[in-house]
């Protein structure tokens, strides 16, 4: 009586409804040949490929399995970027075009539950495409994987999932102003094949072009990945997962603002068209 009562859906409300929800709308991964292809298929074809052309390339030289192997781990954690970049940074499109971002943009929904809720399920798929990528590495590729280095792999790959989710998610918040995201999407699934170390050392890039990989999370991460396979130290491995997991924080905080900013113009002028 006399008063205006607002609704405010509770974070774990948001975040779970999303978790449920965004698979079978703007993700589109509850489709069973998608969960497959992308869980079990990409990787092995990317890293057939990729150690194909090493192969070629390194006929008869010194150290050719090693070169073989490197390039199978990196393409084994690159193929993440389908699953965590690609189809996630494509969730902008799906809403403008199903025309559910106005509601969106009108809902009281928590923005930051909205946000890790969306994540929760291509983190999952992100995490069984590494570890089914690094399981082809080992078993066709003579990629050697220590028991004794399996818990500190597992945790470079954990974070290494939800920092490229992360980045997945940035992605899509600076798709907000474009018209698609698909170009964007495209760009940067490739520009991580060439600058984060996947079929050569980054450091035999040009030092400028090193720096923009270290923009990356898929460096840091497939840097971690590398270190723990290698049964590095754990003080080295330390500071490689705190710097994935500074890339994915960095990640979901831009994301979010960028969300934040893209929210306040469409609500000042009653439109997403010029978006």
């Amino acid at each position: 009586m006399g008063g205006t009562t607002v609704y405010r859906s509770s974070f774990w409300r948001t975040f779970w409804t999303n978790a449920v929800m965004a698979p079978r709308t703007s993700l589109g991964f509850m489709r069973v040949d998608f969960v497959l292809g992308t869980v079990f298929v990409i990787p092995l074809t990317q890293m057939v490929f990729f150690a194909f052309v090493v192969q070629l390339s390194a006929a008869g030289a010194p150290g050719a399995a090693a070169s073989i192997a490197y390039t199978a781990v990196g393409n084994a954690v690159a193929t993440v970027t389908y699953s965590s970049v690609f189809s996630v940074c494509q969730t902008t499109d799906t809403e403008k075009q199903q025309g559910t971002m106005e509601h969106l943009l009108v809902s009281p929904a928590n923005r930051l539950a909205l946000y890790f809720g969306r994540g929760l399920i291509p983190i999952l798929i992100s995490l069984a495409t590494v570890t089914v990528g690094l399981t082809y590495a080992a078993l066709f590729f003579g990629v050697h994987i220590p028991l004794s280095s399996v818990p500190a792999l597992a945790v470079s790959v954990v974070l290494t999932a939800f920092a490229m989710v992360g980045f997945g998610l940035l992605l899509g918040g600076i798709a907000l102003y474009l018209r698609t995201s698909i170009i964007l999407g495209n760009i940067f699934l490739f520009i991580g094949l060439l600058l984060s170390g996947v079929n050569f050392p980054a450091s035999q890039l040009p030092i400028s072009l090193q720096y923009i990989g270290d923009g990356f999370p898929l460096t840091w991460g497939l840097e971690a990945i590398r270190a723990a396979i290698n049964s590095e130290s754990l003080a080295s491995l330390s500071i490689l997962w705190a710097a994935v997991a500074i890339a994915a924080a960095i990640s979901f905080g831009a994301a979010i603002g960028l969300w934040e900013i893209f929210e306040r113009r469409a609500l000042s002028t009653g439109s997403i068209a010029r978006f």
